[in-house]
């Protein structure tokens, strides 16, 4: 007897539908859970990676809620961004019309999954509902100092009038008209996270369940380090390069420096000099690289000679001042003095372009000061060599002396520097917030009044790709007057990055509706901090990152009276295919649609969380789907086999089962807990099974295949939802062993196994094992020196 996954599925879908199941109201008198995915952004199918995610998630939510908390599990889209306007441009529609037509049909297959959200606070961040206070948000920031607006470098495509990402810009190129891209400046919109960034650090310490790989990352993105910002000086001019290190102890060892290419001072650097035009075009080359890709350590340095020199303060050296891909101006002060034989970076761009390297810190295995067949560079600690009147001291030591002498000299000041810099948020692009700014001729910047939020996006906007932001183009959007004189002003044509809107998401969704502010205090007051927050690890550094930036500013507003957002963190990994990604571009996507008619939902959660725990990659099988849905089936034939009363040996199986099950869930191991249901199965097949036991098996299950599991409880007889129910508990009396085997042993070889009483007594035993026929001949007229006994696992007798 097969279960019919497809009229069951949809039936229960429509009754929680109906009966508003996943319904979520503040109750004082439940311990409440507030359980969140990263909401997606709306591409219309959903993957198998949002599969996994919300499969997790949705598991987490119902077995929190079986064992009686009162469970908030919403869902969302993060719906603003870059893809809906090329989504438009390339198939001649709106982004907001093509955006919600993707909503409605990813609400549809999140559904069909059978996941367990509060539908009535959904939330669509491209809604004005929502971008309202975003707005508010940011004229709040606007009067504090924390909203400011600079020139900073974009890429820039002469053709189409408007700015690139670096992932648009291919092989020097406008992704979409080819025409060759220039850097531009233009004025843009920031937040002053740095503002922050001590707490943003200091707080890591108070999350105590997130990742340690999370937290570093955290860490090192904010990046505080101490040191010493020194004065190397330009020869020709006497301009100065501040140079910051934390490796202080190595300044007599810097035999070059490099500049970022960004760095302000490099145009005037190559000025007039031969090596100028090679610098400008390795300049504009090197602007359109991923800066991961050039902090990474395993990728070629490549450089160019400014052709000038500047001075190392300490030793009156002159050294070659160099521009490289491997510096970034958002270390330090964007550059970096180079000392080869102590940084392997260094040392193998030193190598590529012949660049000198002198020893200062001596290697105990290496032969005294000594470059000559250096393999690399050596950055542990040691002695001073080469390094004045330091010589001798270890580097330990010498790094405070010489950061003391340098300040005292007055070449080198003692700091810290961080590598957090402020946020840029302003995009030349249609589709997000509208920044509420107003540019007066008499009165300058003035923020919107706030009774005039929101500043809705225009309906009428024009779409081609071409001549810049479409905003600027709706002359009844742009043309405004002051709020302030009344004279004829305009309105900010940039909008603001998706990252902005999915900083607080967390917070609306404890008050979707509230119309007087971005949450409701009361119910964010109960809901939050969120208990256990699941995403990707792609989304480990940036949204996190400003999620706390968010939560610590509404905090200092007065507004509630937490600092962290989310308590819990869960990164689970990619699902893989033949040893790949899942992509479009691969041609290895499986449709989750397509499985779900062949087996259903329930075996499609049951498969995604047996294949593999879920922080690791699960490679994807589809050999696994079917033995999801034989061991389903075989559930459901345990209805025929029930019996007045099961045997007593099933029901100390039972409360084993549940003690794992539990603790299983409870720490997200959900293919071990999958695996104890397996095995409590086997044990019901050998033995029959009576009402008690299958309903408490049916109720373990349910987390995982909620709609197989509701159809049951009902066949038992229920007349309420199975997650009315209480979860499980064991009984510690069943988990008492009556008996256990006992390994003995002789001098440590095994040489015999007994059953015995699992709380039989030392000296009982003892007479046990030495009257067994099986050890006699191995102690014999040998006297026992040691009787060594473990109890319930092994004795080893000593002679």
């Amino acid at each position: 007897m097969h279960y019919d996954f497809k009229k069951i599925e949809k039936k229960w879908q429509n009754a929680w539908q109906k009966y508003k199941a996943s319904r979520a109201r503040i109750n004082p008198a439940k311990e409440k859970f507030y359980l969140l995915e990263m909401f997606p952004y709306p591409s219309g199918k959903i993957h198998m990676g949002h599969v996994r995610n919300y499969t997790i998630g949705d598991v987490a939510s119902r077995f929190k809620t079986l064992e009686g908390y009162n469970v908030l599990h919403p869902m969302g889209f993060d719906a603003f961004g870059q893809p809906a306007e090329n989504a438009a441009i390339k198939n001649k529609t709106k982004p907001d019309n093509w955006t919600h037509k993707c909503i409605r049909q990813m609400q549809d297959e999140l559904k069909k999954m059978g996941f367990s959200y509060d539908w009535e606070r959904e939330i669509s961040t491209c809604d004005s509902a929502y971008y309202k206070w975003n707005q508010w948000i940011f004229l709040k920031m606007f009067e504090r100092g924390l909203a400011y607006k600079k020139a900073s470098t974009v890429n820039w495509c002469p053709s189409c009038q408007t700015t690139l990402a670096n992932e648009e810009v291919i092989e020097g190129g406008c992704w979409r008209c080819h025409a060759k891209v220039e850097q531009k400046d233009l004025e843009q919109w920031y937040l002053k996270i740095t503002a922050y960034k001590e707490r943003l650090l200091e707080d890591l310490k108070q999350l105590n369940d997130w990742p340690e790989r999370v937290l570093n990352m955290q860490a090192n993105w904010i990046g505080k380090s101490q040191g010493v910002e020194i004065d190397f000086k330009v020869r020709a001019t006497g301009k100065v390069i501040p140079v910051f290190t934390t490796r202080v102890d190595t300044i007599f060892g810097a035999t070059y420096i490099v500049l970022a290419p960004e760095h302000p001072l490099v145009k005037e650097l190559i000025k007039g000099k031969p090596q100028e035009g090679e610098a400008l075009k390795f300049m504009e080359r090197v602007s359109r690289e991923s800066k991961v890709v050039r902090a990474s350590s395993d990728v070629k340095k490549e450089g160019v000679f400014t052709g000038s020199f500047a001075v190392n303060p300490v030793n009156n050296e002159e050294v070659p001042v160099w521009i490289a891909d491997y510096v970034l101006m958002e270390y330090g002060t964007g550059a970096i003095m180079a000392v080869p034989t102590h940084d392997q970076r260094d040392f193998l761009f030193a190598q590529e372009h012949g660049l000198p390297m002198r020893m200062v810190i001596q290697n105990a295995a290496a032969v005294e000061g000594s470059v000559e067949g250096l393999k690399g560079a050596y950055e542990g600690d040691g002695l001073q060599v080469n390094s004045g009147e330091f010589d001798g001291l270890t580097n330990i030591e010498a790094k405070v002396k010489i950061a003391a002498w340098m300040e005292e000299k007055g070449i080198g000041k003692i700091q810290t520097h961080w590598r957090l810099r402020d946020w840029l948020i302003s995009r030349q692009r249609y589709w997000g917030t509208p920044i509420p700014i107003i540019y007066c001729p008499a009165c300058g910047i003035i923020p919107v009044p706030y009774k005039d939020l929101p500043v809705k996006l225009p309906k009428d906007a024009p779409f081609t790709g071409e001549g810049g932001s479409p905003l600027g183009k709706v002359k009844k959007f742009v043309e405004v007057k002051c709020p302030k004189c009344g004279v004829p002003a305009r309105r900010e044509t940039d909008t603001m990055a998706t990252f902005f809107d999915s900083s607080w998401y967390f917070l609306r969704f404890c008050s979707p509706k509230f119309k007087d502010g971005p949450f409701e205090q009361k119910e964010a007051a109960y809901w939050m901090r969120v208990d256990q927050y699941i995403g990707g690890i792609e989304h480990a550094i940036l949204h996190l990152l400003y999620s706390r930036f968010f939560t610590k500013f509404f905090k200092d507003l007065g507004m509630i009276d937490f600092s962290e957002p989310f308590k819990r963190l869960l990164t689970q990994g990619m699902v893989l295919k033949e040893g790949e990604v899942m992509s479009k571009s691969r041609g290895n996507i499986v449709d989750p649609d397509i499985m779900i008619g062949k087996y259903g939902a329930d075996t499609l959660r049951l498969f995604i969380l047996f294949a593999a725990p879920p922080e690791t990659e699960l490679e994807w099988d589809d050999r696994g789907l079917e033995g999801a849905h034989k061991f389903l089936n075989r559930v459901w034939r345990i209805q025929d086999k029930l019996k007045e009363k099961a045997a007593p040996s099933l029901f100390r199986v039972l409360h084993k089962t549940i003690k794992k099950v539990s603790a299983d869930y409870r720490e997200f191991k959900f293919n071990t807990a999958i695996a104890s249901l397996m095995e409590l199965t086997n044990a019901i097949y050998q033995t029959g099974v009576d009402r008690e036991i299958f309903s408490q098996l049916i109720i373990m299950l349910s987390p995982i295949a909620p709609h197989f599991c509701e159809e049951l409880w009902k066949v038992l007889g229920n007349k309420e939802s199975i997650f009315k129910a209480n979860w499980p508990e064991a009984d510690p009396k069943m988990l008492v062993e009556d008996s256990v085997t006992m390994v003995i042993q002789v001098n440590g070889k095994v040489r015999s196994k007994i059953e015995v009483a699992a709380d039989i007594a030392e000296a009982r035993l003892k007479e046990i094992v030495l009257a067994d026929k099986g050890l006699i001949s191995w102690i014999q007229g040998k006297p026992v020196k040691k009787f060594i006994f473990v109890p319930q696992k092994l004795v080893n007798i000593v002679v």
